[in-house]
Formats: C-alpha cells, sequence, structure tokens
C-alpha cells in the first residue's frame, strides 16, 4: 500500500509539473530595429563593399549602429569627398522594427536595388 501511495504522489506530482510547463504562455518577440539593423548592415557590407560591386565603387559605408536615438542605421557617403552628407540612409526604430531608406539615392536606378536588396536583408535571407 505505501508503494502505490508513493507512486500516486509521484504521479500527482509529475502530472502538476507538466500541466505547469504546458500553461506557462507562449512570448514570441518580434526583432527589434537593431537587430534588423545588424542584419542590413552585415549583408550590405559584403554584398556592396567587400564584394567589389561596381554600383558601390564611388561610395563610402558608414555603420551607425550604436545610436542613443533608438534609430540604427546604415549611411553612405561619396568616398573620398569632404563633403560627408550622406546619400543614403537606412535606418530602422521602434519595436516591431520599422525599416526606411532614403537620400538621393534612392531616387536614382540604384534606389530600385537598394530597396529590394534592404528588404530581403532585413527578412532574413542574406543572399546578395
Amino acid at each position: 500500500m505505501a508503494c502505490r501511495i508513493s507512486t500516486a504522489i509521484s504521479v500527482t506530482v509529475l502530472a502538476a509539473a507538466l500541466a505547469a510547463c504546458q500553461a506557462k504562455p507562449v512570448v514570441q518577440s518580434s526583432p527589434s530595429a537593431l537587430d534588423i539593423m545588424e542584419k542590413v548592415a552585415v549583408a550590405a557590407n559584403r554584398c556592396w563593399f567587400k564584394s567589389g560591386d561596381a554600383a558601390f565603387k564611388s561610395y563610402a559605408f558608414a555603420p551607425e549602429l550604436s545610436s542613443f536615438s533608438g534609430r540604427p542605421r546604415i549611411l553612405l557617403t561619396r568616398k573620398g569627398s569632404s563633403d560627408i552628407r550622406p546619400l543614403l540612409v537606412v535606418q530602422a526604430e521602434g519595436k516591431p522594427a520599422r525599416l526606411s531608406a532614403f537620400g538621393p539615392v534612392m531616387n536614382e536606378q540604384l534606389g530600385t536595388r537598394v530597396g529590394a536588396d534592404v528588404k530581403r536583408w532585413a527578412a532574413g535571407n542574406s543572399n546578395c
């Protein structure tokens, strides 16, 4: 009889433990602005600059991921120019992250490609 009580208690404790595990809500967090921009920055650097892509040869890449404004971003400026105004800004903000790209490059033919690349990378596809 002692075995049955012990087994019954063990089964009850096990059932309660399993129920407690199943009762915990599953929290799905959306990626932060920094998470998104880290993906975009790594892919942009690899695909646009380190690959030697001719379309980006005249630009310099400047990631600014440590942003106190809550808007991590990457910038493209004219390579070798003393004018440091960005020609392209890609930034994310909020949670869930909202991504935006703007600047003179977006009004050029290259802007279509930039938009497609950034959307793809932000979605998790790191292909060039």
